[in-house]
């Protein structure tokens, strides 16, 4: 990010403006008595980000009513109030749609942009023009291997590949043989790295099924009807926890013997991995890339930090969660937070 944009741009920011009902010839002195002198002012600019509240925006391709993406504004949530931001969330699983948020967001005059690269190609535009307005963006939750030739300054989220690979190694130490992944968005690069990763290192055979992941009925009927088709599938893997909910009356309504594992959490898949329903899940820690994203934004401009050096991503999973440390998790899906 160019450091002299920024800074041309904050100098526009107005700061905090003493009206003063001395002469002129006093004003050295009533900022003296104030305690306004430069560094006193720097630090106010750190503790409350300037008189005109830093305005961040964040952008993400989830769709409405997604718990997943309930926890992402969660985290981001909590950043904004915790460091004086004013916060706007949007979100368009379309990917003009998303790409389109942005630019609202950089005709806004924004301070920061949080966004997510699910169709890398699609926001390679809209980020170039944020860098050259002098606007600082992050990313984070998809696009591990696309956020630093995007120009991204930071990015926070699960390494897909390594999260798949992960699987592969525990579906292999669960002695499974076929492993149907499931993927319900065609094209978004964080799904297909994680497939891509099972397939890498699982030892038995692993087949892709797309489906619309827009409808939820149609996800378990397909699941169903490929279960019915080859009983040698003994594991079914998800991307999300709703989907794999889905999965679960689907494997009950093949009669199959399938066991279904999924990345992502929510409450109610906690209850169904401590009720045995769901093997186990892989948690990426969706309120935790909020949090950072936002927080990141603020320590950019308030003290010139980058996370990782802005080589390298700070990665927020993954995390097995399972029947035997399950109860530790419960608490925090509870109240939304995982």
């Amino acid at each position: 990010m160019n450091t002299r944009h920024l800074s041309h741009r904050l100098a526009r920011r107005p700061l905090r403006t003493a009206v003063l009902a001395a002469a002129v010839g006093l004003l050295m002195t009533g900022c003296s008595a104030l305690g306004m002198s430069d560094d006193s002012s720097a630090s106010d600019d750190a503790g409350s980000a300037g008189a005109g509240r830093m305005r961040v925006t964040m952008v993400t391709h989830g769709s409405e009513g997604d718990a997943f993406w309930d926890r992402v504004k969660k985290g981001a949530e909590a950043a904004a109030k915790k460091d004086g931001i004013d916060l706007t969330y949007v979100s368009d699983p379309d990917e003009a749609g998303q790409a389109e948020l942005v630019r609202n967001a950089i005709r806004d005059d924004v301070d920061g942009i949080a966004l997510t690269l699910a169709k890398p190609q699609a926001m390679k535009g809209p980020v170039g023009e944020a860098r050259a307005a002098g606007i600082p963006v992050v990313g984070l939750n998809s696009g591990m291997d696309a956020w630093k030739p995007a120009g991204l300054l930071e990015y926070f989220g699960q390494d897909e590949g390594v999260a798949g690979q992960a699987v592969g190694d525990k579906l292999d130490d669960l002695e499974a043989e076929h492993a149907l992944c499931v993927v319900h968005e065609r094209g978004n690069v964080a799904l297909e790295a994680r497939c891509a990763g099972v397939k890498k290192t699982f030892g038995g055979r692993t087949e892709n099924l797309y489906v619309d992941g827009t409808d939820m009925r149609a996800v378990s009927g397909i699941v169903t009807a490929r279960l019915r088709q080859d009983p040698t599938i003994d594991e079914v893997v998800m991307m999300g926890a709703e989907y794999a909910l889905a999965a679960v009356d689907a494997v009950e309504e093949a009669d199959s013997k399938a066991r279904v594992a999924t990345f992502d959490l929510n409450q109610d898949l906690v209850d169904a991995v401590r009720r045995g329903d769901v093997q186990f899940a892989v948690d990426q820690q969706p309120y935790l890339q909020g949090y950072l994203a936002v927080d990141a934004l603020w320590l950019y401009r308030t003290n010139g930090n980058i996370s990782g050096g802005g080589v390298a991503p700070v990665l927020t999973g993954p995390a097995f969660v399972t029947k035997t440390n399950v109860a530790s998790v419960a608490r925090f899906a509870a109240q939304g937070t995982r």
